[in-house]
């Protein structure tokens, strides 16, 4: 499967099929596509696994698009930012934020991730459930913003602020650290909480996360009265 991410700022996957091959993604991504794409809807696994991605905070249902010959189809981003190719492989997992998933070949599984730690769930800014993407094959995830990537050795920590950690290799873990000083918690403008992620694995932090950003513009918009 032969890919281009167009667009900048506003990108836009485009996947061009061979006969036979075929793309998951959630349902209502699809953007455009060649005559010769037959698109099937499906639980991607059964209901279990429906209910565990609609909590993920993906759709219950997949669309699966087959090429009937070869041709394009085209998935848009929904919102400013980057798509992300990622390659997974049996042993290379990665963790993402809810609703990160744009797309990925047939071979890929997305399921839910729990968050083991009660500390990282509640206070870490991305919740007790994300996504686990596993299997093999081409995966495209959506960043906030710009994304930028560091590979963590064994032991080396990041401090990222609330909602800005997009994805991580399974490999890492995560945990919450406390801001240190009352005049700091109360006027630091960072909060109580930061997400601690440590290696060994890869992570990606996006730049302008769209719960930031709703947070932003609703100081500009005059608040209902009862």
């Amino acid at each position: 499967m032969q890919y281009e991410i167009i667009g900048g700022e506003l990108p836009v996957l485009l996947c061009k099929l061979q006969a036979g091959e075929t793309m998951i993604t959630e349902s209502g991504s699809m953007s455009w596509m060649d005559d010769g794409i037959e698109m099937e809807t499906t639980t991607g696994g059964g209901l279990g696994k429906a209910f565990g991605r609609m909590f993920a905070g993906e759709n219950m249902f997949q669309n699966r698009y087959t090429a009937r010959r070869e041709g394009e189809i085209a998935f848009a981003s929904s919102f400013v930012g980057t798509i992300l190719p990622i390659m997974i492989e049996p042993g290379k997992e990665i963790i993402c934020q809810k609703s990160a998933f744009l797309a990925a070949e047939e071979g890929v599984d997305l399921s839910v991730h729990f968050q083991k730690k009660l500390g990282a769930g509640f206070f870490g800014g991305e919740g007790f459930i994300m996504q686990r993407l596993s299997g093999r094959g081409m995966a495209f995830i959506e960043i906030d913003g710009y994304a930028q990537e560091y590979n963590l050795a064994n032991g080396e920590r990041k401090i990222i602020s609330t909602g800005f950690l997009a994805m991580m290799d399974s490999t890492c873990s995560m945990d919450i650290q406390t801001v240190k000083g009352a005049k700091n918690m109360l006027f630091g403008g960072e909060g109580f909480f930061n997400t601690v992620i440590t290696g060994p694995g890869r992570i990606v932090i996006q730049s302008m996360p769209i719960s930031q950003v709703a947070a932003s513009l609703s100081r500009f918009f005059p608040s209902s009265s009862s």
